[in-house]
């Protein structure tokens, strides 16, 4: 065999590998939410028949669960509360960043390192801490509660990823704008923030899915139906039995809260690449 087949031979099968390694992948990423896209459509006879494609489209489920006000009223309160919590964490992460990427001051670098540990404590760890506080406050059973606890732990990842690439913005932007007499605020939103655009799209997206896919706080700080957001909405349909819930139901409420994170990264898939690539270069 010649050296030139062998190659070609080993590189098809190099590339056959890599593209089942990516099915491969793929199927175990989207198959849950394609399999529970396929149970919301069906009834409760036809709940126990496993069959992966979709023969018919029974939309009972679906209207059972937006027929339910408190479920509705759910997901306006984790809609209310994850863009609470994304515009809180941009604002305060922005600026924290730009004192911690572009302005020389001693423990800089320690600053960095506590603000990285604080988000390395589990919510469990400091559940009943923060149930002290947030009663203190006044704010249990209210979603500004929920903004108020999402936010502790959504802000160290913003202004960790924010001062990362607001260190490598050139030095003459800032110069100019100096020399213009532009001051710091003007500086940080008027020449900065359209340069961050990737970066802020990343983390605000990260922080939306984060504050709008949490429980345990949303469980312990929440106690009326017109309060919960929708993984807590979710949690409470019940039945008698693990065999009596109702698994169309709870399909059909999964796939509704779903669809805006997917809706939202297909819209903003770009710049989340852009976001996620822009640190891997200096220059």
């Amino acid at each position: 065999m010649r050296p030139a087949t062998r190659k070609l031979i080993k590189h098809l099968l190099l590339r056959t590998a890599f593209w089942l390694l990516i099915l491969s992948i793929m199927m175990f990423s989207v198959f849950p939410f394609y399999y529970a896209i396929l149970t919301s459509f069906k009834s409760s006879a036809q709940l126990f028949n496993i069959d992966y494609l979709i023969t018919s489209l029974n939309f009972s489920n679906y209207q059972t669960v937006l027929s339910q006000s408190s479920f509705v009223k759910s997901l306006w309160n984790s809609l209310l509360v994850s863009t609470l919590t994304v515009a809180i964490s941009l604002l305060f992460g922005l600026t924290a960043a730009y004192a911690l990427g572009r302005v020389e001051f001693r423990g800089r670098g320690t600053v960095l390192l506590i603000v990285l540990a604080v988000s390395m404590f589990p919510q469990v760890a400091v559940l009943s801490g923060l149930f002290e506080v947030i009663r203190a406050l006044n704010l249990y059973n209210n979603p500004l509660g929920l903004v108020f606890s999402y936010t502790i732990f959504t802000l160290p990842f913003t202004v960790w990823v924010l001062t990362t690439f607001m260190r490598q913005l050139p030095k003459e932007l800032e110069e100019a704008a100096i020399v213009d007499g532009a001051s710091p605020v003007v500086t940080l939103f008027k020449v900065f923030m359209p340069l961050l655009w990737p970066a802020m799209v990343t983390t605000g997206l990260l922080a939306f899915i984060a504050a709008w896919n949490e429980f345990l706080f949303a469980l312990t700080f929440t106690l009326t139906d017109d309060q919960r957001t929708v993984p807590v909405a979710i949690a409470l349909i019940s039945g008698g039995s693990a065999y009596e819930l109702p698994w169309g139901i709870i399909m059909a409420a999964s796939v509704i809260v779903t669809v805006p994170l997917v809706v939202l990264v297909l819209i903003f898939q770009r710049r989340i690449v852009s976001g996620l690539t822009a640190g891997a270069v200096k220059g």
